[in-house]
């Protein structure tokens, strides 16, 4: 039988496929990278902690509130021009009583919020995100400026996160449901006192439920199962305003300082948009031409969040909708760290972003993913990586105060100056100083160096009083630029035999004989 010959075919090269360019990385790479910018970020927030830094300004100002008032005295306004949630203020206070009047005990607090705000966040990425946009969500969590900066800082913003992470899992898991009695009693009585623990949380119970209200398609069965809850939220956020917050809005000084970071009206758009802008530099910390491009990110993650799961975007969306809308109505500043508690949200969508263009068949935005994904997060990551090894100092007072108690003679003066005030006021006491050893300055001076002749005159006679006293320390809280203002008078009255200097903080003493 003739062998059948086959006719001569060109050889076929396989159909091109775009997608073979990407780089993709193995499911478990992707996960152990997951874990070790989890472990990153705990790790860069245990150093801050055990960094144990000198509490600055805003610190000592609520702390000495924390310190020296009751329990029940903490519901009325505070002073230092300070406001924070009584819950906060009540877990500050029993640490102090507990662990002792100290940094540690007052940051402890809000670093376990930071940890708790940080394994669920992990979980919240992982759950409702694809792997590597949870990985680059957490990346940016674990490593951005001031969520990191704010695990260690003696304020409710870490715990404002903490709540906002925590009822958005919860929520999100939860949605649609209806309740069982013991479900209906513990979401309410959480949500009562998340809204006792964290001023925002309202915004995050209420954004996130109306959606599912909205969106739901047995509404009003799903309304009725959940009233108990929101009657339970309504009577604790009710108690809360008539009792703290009503009080707080009567504070002129602190109202003066809102005023800027509300609209002129519904229609000042320019404020929204300049709002939104300065959002990514803080609270987000997105720094120089970084921010930008987090708009960018953030933009496009908006678009294919929506896409892909739109309740879910909205979920994660809705406490930022409604903030805005208590900023329009002047009844919540959208502004730096008051907004801190949006960050986790804003942070999924940028991933989503960042990871929707690295995933897409044309090399040109495959390029352009992974440049947004180096811009935002190489800076943050190396900037943390390095705390780890040289922790954060803002201002270095108490170093400064135990080195003139190590050397301060029997019969040496103190002249603490104004800007000082506050913190002597908190570690005095702890170096054990009496009121005859120190005078507590009245006059602050431009630290711009435009002081007025009556403010240096004033300042001067302050400094008169020790004219003929060989041995006066004075200490300041101060820049290295207010150095040469504050101390151009006493070099011109008496000569300094010593000084001692840490960041934002020091001490000369001086012989005025």
């Amino acid at each position: 039988m003739p062998e059948l010959i086959q006719p001569h075919r060109p050889s076929q090269k396989p159909p091109h496929n775009p997608r073979l360019h990407q780089i993709e990385l193995p499911e478990n790479w992707i996960e152990l990278l997951t874990i070790g910018f989890l472990g990153f970020g705990i790790l860069v927030r245990l150093m801050q902690y055990f960094g144990n830094r000198s509490l600055w300004f805003d610190e000592i100002s609520l702390s000495l509130n924390i310190i020296r008032r009751s329990y029940g005295d903490l519901l009325n306004p505070l002073d230092h021009n300070q406001a924070a949630p009584p819950g906060f203020l009540w877990i500050e206070k029993l640490a102090t009583q507990v662990l002792g009047n100290n940094e540690y005990a007052l940051r402890l607090f809000p670093l376990m919020s930071s940890l708790v705000a940080l394994v669920c966040f992990y979980q919240l990425a992982t759950r409702y995100s694809s792997k590597l946009t949870a990985l680059w969500a957490i990346a940016l969590f674990s490593s951005l400026r001031y969520t990191v900066y704010y695990a260690t800082e003696v304020k409710q913003y870490s715990s404002d996160v903490m709540v906002a992470v925590v009822f958005s899992l919860w929520l999100i898991n939860w949605r649609y449901q209806s309740l069982k009695m013991s479900q209906t009693i513990l979401l309410g009585l959480a949500g009562a006192v998340a809204i006792w623990l964290s001023h925002p949380a309202i915004f995050t119970l209420g954004g996130i439920e109306l959606v599912y209200l909205i969106t739901a398609k047995n509404r009003r069965l799903i309304f009725y199962n959940r009233l108990p809850v929101y009657l339970t939220w309504l009577v604790s956020f009710g108690s809360l305003y008539l009792l703290t917050i009503q009080l707080v809005l009567r504070n002129e000084q602190l109202i003066e300082s809102w005023s800027s970071r509300y609209p002129d009206s519904i229609f000042d758009l320019i404020w929204l948009l300049d709002a939104f802008g300065r959002f990514f530099y803080r609270p987000l910390g997105f720094l120089s031409i970084s921010d930008g491009v987090a708009m960018v990110a953030f933009i496009i993650g908006c678009w294919a969040f929506f896409r892909r799961d739109r309740l879910i975007f909205c979920s994660l969306m809705a406490p930022l909708g409604a903030t805005l809308l208590a900023s329009y109505l002047h009844q919540y500043p959208f502004r730096e760290r008051l907004v801190l508690f949006l960050v986790p949200g804003v942070i999924l969508v940028i991933a989503e972003g960042i990871n929707f263009s690295m995933k897409q068949p044309q090399r040109l935005f495959q390029v352009f993913g992974g440049l947004l994904l180096l811009i935002l997060l190489i800076p943050p990551v190396i900037r943390s990586g390095w705390l780890i090894v040289q922790p954060e100092f803002k201002e270095e007072f108490r170093p400064v105060l135990a080195y003139v108690k190590q050397h301060k003679l029997s019969g040496d003066r103190l002249y603490i100056y104004f800007k000082g005030r506050n913190h002597f006021a908190y570690y005095g006491e702890r170096f054990g100083y009496g009121d005859e050893d120190y005078f507590l300055g009245q006059i602050e001076l431009d630290d711009r160096g435009k002081v007025s002749p009556e403010e240096q005159a004033q300042y001067q006679q302050e400094l008169n009083q020790f004219r003929g006293q060989n041995r006066v320390w004075l200490v300041f809280r101060a820049s290295n630029a207010e150095e040469p203002i504050l101390l151009n008078y006493p070099n011109q009255i008496g000569q300094q035999t010593e000084c001692f200097r840490k960041r934002g903080a020091f001490a000369c003493l001086y012989n005025f004989e």
